[in-house]
């Protein structure tokens, strides 16, 4: 069956939409252009333009707040993610093997973390480490996943940043997804990373996984 004009004037929208956020350089939690502003710089009518922001939106890539315009959503809060999970990941070995690529990319990141990390990353774990020692257990468990996520980040890699998030997605929607970094592995991270020793984190993550892949 052949595609509808209609249907391609829609598509075509979608991909410069998404050559204008690339363009304008739009992060999650910018503002996209308005509507109108979006109909006059692509030369397309209003309610075609609609669609697509609509389209954009039921995907949880956008919302639109009242009174203030349309925003880029974080790619964790994407809904996609969610279905994907429930249908691609909804056995056994999937979600093995998500855990096993998710423990791959933790690991890349933090060996590039080690030479990375600045001062001020540093400062900010060791705060958080305080905060583990004064915190309960559901507020220390957040603490944890804090912890993991700045060490992540520090790697400087945007791609296996990325990764390290969808990842995690995934897996929050199975609720299969654990921190490897309970208290006790955070300092022992911490450590490490003062240290500036590659080898002995490397070696400490794969002996975690190995001890949780034991008790599965």
């Amino acid at each position: 069956m052949s595609v509808q004009p209609t249907e391609k004037v829609y598509i075509e929208i979608l991909k410069q939409i998404k050559s204008i956020i690339v363009e304008d350089g739009l992060q999650a939690g910018n503002k996209l252009p308005s509507e109108r502003e979006l109909s006059d710089r692509l030369k397309a009518g209003r309610s075609s333009v609609r669609e697509a922001l609509r389209a954009l939106e039921l995907l949880g890539l956008i919302e639109t707040r009242r009174g203030e315009g349309t925003f880029i959503r974080e790619a964790t809060g994407h809904r996609l993610v969610e279905v994907l999970a429930s249908f691609i990941l909804n056995d056994k070995k999937a979600r093995q093997d998500l855990e096993e690529t998710r423990h791959i990319v933790i690991k890349d990141c933090t060996e590039l973390a080690v030479t990375r990390c600045d001062s001020s990353t540093i400062s900010k774990l060791r705060e958080l480490i305080r905060q583990m020692d004064n915190g309960g257990q559901k507020e220390t468990s957040e603490v944890c996943r804090k912890f993991e996520k700045i060490v992540i980040q520090s790697c400087g890699n945007h791609l296996l940043y990325r990764l390290y998030v969808e990842l995690t997605g995934y897996g929050s929607s199975l609720q299969q997804a654990k921190s490897y970094w309970q208290p006790a592995l955070c300092k022992e991270v911490l450590e490490l990373l003062e240290q500036k020793n590659p080898e002995k984190l490397t070696n400490l993550l794969s002996k975690q996984n190995d001890a949780l892949n034991a008790i599965e």
